[in-house]
């Protein structure tokens, strides 16, 4: 394994997108264009299977030093009131657009940290989406907490507007990390917040864990994982750290690079704690999510209808996900649209009356083949090309490139496809690189992901 870690251990996109987010053919996007595109998928699903909506939260009271997500640091939460009158504002315009009530069969409230706002501020939010739309009966709604500002008061008044799903982020417990990465929460908080949002009714709890973060140790991570099962949350997301300084700047330069385990201890890190985690109970789904068997999200494994977005791995799919907030990511299937990523150029737009569109990417043909089987790697971690639609013209070249990880037993092919093997399944992202024709055509010259390792 060791030298298979050696040999893969290279820059390489997470797939929450394909095209990924770097070669979206910015030059052709319009919004006018990707607004179509929302029309048509609009009216092919919404009746059937509702949207979903990503809510992007971004203001936070401190820098943590490892988070690579879109953020405004301030301690004023005199910021919250015009921001939450700016998303109001942006669904009003969505809905000009859209020719029929959307039914909401999904919202996720993330961030940033969600939990900075008052609960007064997201029900007034929550409660005018609701009020103009159809809300799914089967609907699933989540929210991301901050272990530390997480109060009765946001579980229990997100509770009551049907929110089901919460996820706090724990890291990890050992101090010395926490104060590097500048987030310092200690286990009591994260031990509350759990037994408190169990006793309201939340069915599924989800922790997040991090590993290759400064200064994390075997020892130390089989400490955190050994904790964190004492409170059995029903999902765990055990993250790779993506160290990408040169895209965040200084806020992922807190610690000195030689802090950070090499690609061998962080790999270390991983299999000892998938071990682990196995051991007590937690099957893997997907890539870096961990279950108990009576979770929804396992079912979905199960049932093959999990599905992977901008919001991670769901237990549910839509075909349309429009993303509010600053630098909020929109899915059309075909087509993706980003929000402008600078607070004040996002209010500017919407001053204009203008959905604050920035960027996007118009699928192709193509683009939709490689999109669905990677997808189908990501999710289900095998793929087909039995029906003509499912075939590009450069599969031989993929399969081709795919022989070599074949013989180093990281997939199988079967009758017109592939499924990753077990010992492949930490490297779905590198098997992933070989259908993603677009960086196989415009290999980057400088790095711009992080490692896959």
């Amino acid at each position: 394994m060791k030298e298979l870690i050696h040999k893969y251990n290279i820059p390489g996109p997470r797939y929450t997108s394909y095209p990924t987010v770097p070669y979206w053919d910015d030059a052709s996007f319009t919004p006018e264009a990707y607004l179509e595109t929302l029309k048509r998928s609009f009216k092919e699903s919404n009746t059937k299977q509702g949207i979903s909506i990503y809510i992007h939260l971004p203001f936070c009271e401190q820098l943590c030093t490892f988070c690579a997500c879109h953020k405004r640091i301030t301690k004023k939460h005199s910021v919250e009131a015009p921001y939450i009158d700016a998303l109001i504002k942006e669904w009003n315009l969505y809905l000009e657009v859209l020719e029929e009530k959307p039914v909401i069969s999904e919202i996720h409230l993330g961030g940033g940290t969600p939990t900075f706002f008052a609960i007064e501020q997201l029900e007034r939010l929550l409660t005018h989406l609701f009020d103009s739309s159809i809300i799914a009966e089967n609907h699933t709604f989540s929210f991301e907490g901050h272990p530390n500002n997480t109060k009765l008061e946001h579980l229990q008044g997100l509770y009551d507007l049907g929110f089901r799903r919460c996820s706090f982020g724990v890291q990890d417990y050992d101090e010395r990390v926490q104060i590097a990465i500048n987030r310092v929460q200690p286990y009591q908080n994260v031990l509350n917040v759990t037994e408190a949002a169990r006793k309201i009714g939340y069915t599924s709890v989800s922790h997040d864990l991090v590993f290759g973060l400064p200064f994390q140790t075997w020892k130390g991570m089989d400490r955190t994982i050994r904790r964190t099962l004492e409170l059995k949350p029903d999902r765990l997301a055990f993250y790779s750290y993506a160290h990408v300084p040169w895209i965040k700047g200084v806020g992922q330069r807190g610690f000195d690079e030689n802090d950070l385990p090499s690609g061998e201890e962080k790999r270390e890190l991983y299999e000892n704690g998938k071990a682990l985690l196995e051991e007590l109970g937690y099957i893997e789904v997907g890539m870096d999510h961990f279950s108990l068997p009576t979770d929804s999200l396992y079912q979905a494994m199960v049932d093959k209808t999990i599905h992977r977005n901008f919001m991670g791995y769901t237990s549910s799919s839509t075909q349309v996900m429009i993303g509010l907030g600053m630098s909020s990511i929109s899915d059309t299937w075909y087509g993706f649209a980003q929000n402008e990523k600078v607070l004040e150029d996002y209010y500017a737009r919407l001053e204009k009356n203008e959905i604050p569109l920035a960027r996007g990417h118009i699928l192709n043909q193509e683009d939709l083949v490689i999109r669905r089987h990677i997808l189908n790697l990501m999710c289900l971690l095998e793929t087909s090309w039995v029906q003509p639609e499912e075939q590009f013209p450069e599969l031989a070249n993929t399969l081709e490139r795919l022989k070599e990880m074949e013989s180093d037993g990281l997939l199988e092919f079967i009758d017109n496809g592939l499924k990753i093997t077990e010992k492949g399944r930490i490297f779905a992202r590198n098997i992933c690189m070989t259908f993603d024709l677009r960086m196989l055509r415009d290999k980057p010259e400088t790095r711009i992901f992080s490692m896959t390792v």
